[in-house]
């Protein structure tokens, strides 16, 4: 056992992270497990730790020895500042996400617009743009049952109503529906490109949601712009999270199907990590 937390996680945790990564993780675990608000952490109010609490920090630790994801391990993060559970069949949202949920909101002058976000996942696109659009219509649609679990979950603990459906979108799709938005972040990782990636992501994270073939990179894009041909309104508009090596392939997939005033963004590490499109 120990007496000090944060000394016993400094001193467990140095090997595998930076300073700056565990200081951080200490707040979580304290958080999670002592129920500690960030002040008490800071004013180190812990001294009287139960032997279970002291179980718990040792679990997670071991935990993050392993190269578990600290959101798996708790099984929360936040999103644009909204609380979501996270669970092995869905990825953790990142921060790029947040953006593209930021330009969308930035732009979208309707005030009661039909949105489509297609591989929701956890959930986190469109539960966040149901919670800052009051008036906004969202369906949410996976083709993983037990995606669309957490996510329902999620939009329930967060208070929004979202049609959630399971459909693949490579299936025969026809609907009666039409969406003034549609909003994707698909799989679109090279398989190739899993030699460079962090164990932590290999490992943890669902491939189904991560992974297209090298030959087929932008069979998502393709296959979703023709899906956004179809079901959104005039003047409706495509937004996609990509893969920064191929902006300027989706720009000439997206003109090719006749979209209009597209637009590559870079997120805030400065690569192009957004496009977005409208319908003629």
């Amino acid at each position: 056992m120990f007496e000090d937390p944060v000394e016993y996680i400094r001193t467990h945790l140095s090997e595998e992270f930076t300073i700056g990564e565990i200081r951080a993780f200490t707040t979580l675990i304290l958080k999670e497990v002592c129920n500690l608000s960030f002040s008490d952490i800071v004013a180190c109010k812990f001294t009287e730790l139960s032997d279970n609490e002291k179980q718990n920090i040792i679990s997670i630790v071991k935990r993050l020895q392993k190269g578990e994801p600290i959101q798996y391990i708790l099984g929360v993060t936040e999103f644009y500042g909204l609380d979501f559970k996270v669970t092995s069949s869905v990825l953790i949202p990142r921060p790029e996400t947040e953006e593209l949920v930021e330009w969308i909101l930035l732009e979208t002058k309707q005030l009661n617009p039909h949105i489509l976000d297609v591989g929701t996942g956890s959930g986190c696109i469109a539960i966040t743009l149901s919670k800052k659009m009051k008036y906004a219509t969202v369906d949410a649609w996976d083709v993983s049952t037990e995606a669309l679990e957490v996510a329902k979950e999620n939009a329930k603990a967060n208070n929004v109503s979202i049609k959630f459906s399971k459909i693949d979108v490579f299936a025969h799709q026809d609907l009666d529906k039409r969406f003034d938005i549609i909003v994707s972040n698909p799989p679109y990782i090279l398989e190739s490109e899993k030699k460079v990636m962090s164990k932590n992501v290999l490992d943890f994270e669902p491939h189904q949601a991560l992974f297209v073939l090298n030959h087929d990179a932008l069979i998502f894009y393709d296959r979703i712009a023709d899906i956004a041909v179809k079901q959104l309104n005039k003047k409706g508009m495509l937004y996609f999270e990509i893969n920064q090596a191929y902006g300027k392939e989706i720009v000439h997939l997206l003109q090719e199907k006749n979209f209009k005033d597209i637009e590559l963004k870079k997120d805030i590490s400065g690569n192009y990590r957004m496009i977005r499109a409208m319908k003629q």
